[in-house]
């Protein structure tokens, strides 16, 4: 929602000031589709050109989270710090082996099922239980872990960026195809030149537009919303990283809370509970609530 906002106040702020200079919308609506034909339409294909099945399939993945908005609230954290107190408790008590059916069948984990906002993220689900596999597995050694999982994390960092990276450089591009757009329109006005004076204007006032279009393109959508999307990869990070941390910790013997709270504290302040609320969630939930 915030970005269809962003997008109506960029369009009202531009062409409400083009108006109110004296413009003249019609001039602009008359050009835009032809213009917008040839500098979307190259934009696409040099999009397509540079980019791997995957990374396109990515960024249509990717602008489809960013027009939902944020992909993890506070609500997301609470309910991760849960999922890890409990299983780590868990572990603690009856040993990591109790733990072998929640991360063999997450689906059927009467731990995740209590907690939908995670249980349905399944790329987090299966970080989680990939990460806690070789610790039931004994496998490797604790301390060795956290090598495991950086070398996981920074795969996902380096196909998160380059989603970003092909969107920015697409973006990047349609000043210039708005510069062949604008070619164009004066080569149809060089071949109109012996006519009526109006159409003539008509037809120059055509190309700018098609330079304009490309540059509004380029810095006031295609560049943002690399910039969004590059926020939504961070997030999704900052996610796996939270996971990460306290599975390490649980691992290298650290106390179930004591885990979670290493988590809790490289939390960014918009999500990161208190003490006391971390406190008052493992509380209700040794009280049944």
């Amino acid at each position: 929602m915030i970005i269809i906002i962003g997008a109506i106040t960029v369009i009202v702020c531009v062409f409400g000031g083009f108006l109110l200079e004296g413009g003249n919308m019609s001039v602009i609506l008359h050009a835009t589709v032809n213009e917008v034909l040839i500098i979307i339409g190259g934009a696409a294909g040099s999009l397509i050109i540079m980019s791997p099945k995957k990374i396109l399939l990515d960024i249509l993945k990717g602008l489809g989270i960013c027009l939902k908005g944020a992909p993890y609230s506070k609500a997301s954290y609470d309910d991760l710090l849960k999922v890890l107190y409990e299983l780590f408790l868990l572990g603690r008590r009856n040993g990591m082996i109790a733990l072998e059916e929640h991360v063999l069948e997450p689906a059927k984990s009467s731990v995740f099922k209590k907690y939908p906002k995670f249980s349905n993220d399944h790329h987090s689900v299966e970080f989680l239980c990939g990460a806690l596999r070789p610790i039931i597995d004994g496998k490797i050694k604790p301390d060795q872990l956290r090598l495991l999982l950086d070398a996981q994390i920074d795969r996902l960092e380096t196909e998160h960026h380059a989603p970003v990276s092909v969107l920015q450089k697409t973006g990047d591009a349609m000043p210039g195809f708005g510069i062949v757009a604008a070619v164009l329109g004066i080569v149809i006005t060089m071949g109109s030149i012996g006519g009526a004076v109006e159409a003539i204007g008509e037809h120059v006032a055509a190309a700018l537009v098609g330079t304009f279009l490309g540059i509004l393109m380029a810095y006031g959508f295609m560049g943002p919303l690399a910039t969004n999307l590059e926020f939504v990869g961070e997030a999704e990070l900052d996610f796996t990283r939270c996971i990460a941390a306290c599975v390490t910790g649980f691992a290298n013997g650290m106390a179930p809370i004591t885990a979670v709270e290493l988590g809790r504290r490289g939390l960014s302040s918009e999500f990161r509970p208190t003490a006391e609320e971390l406190e008052l969630m493992f509380k209700s939930l040794k009280s049944g609530k």
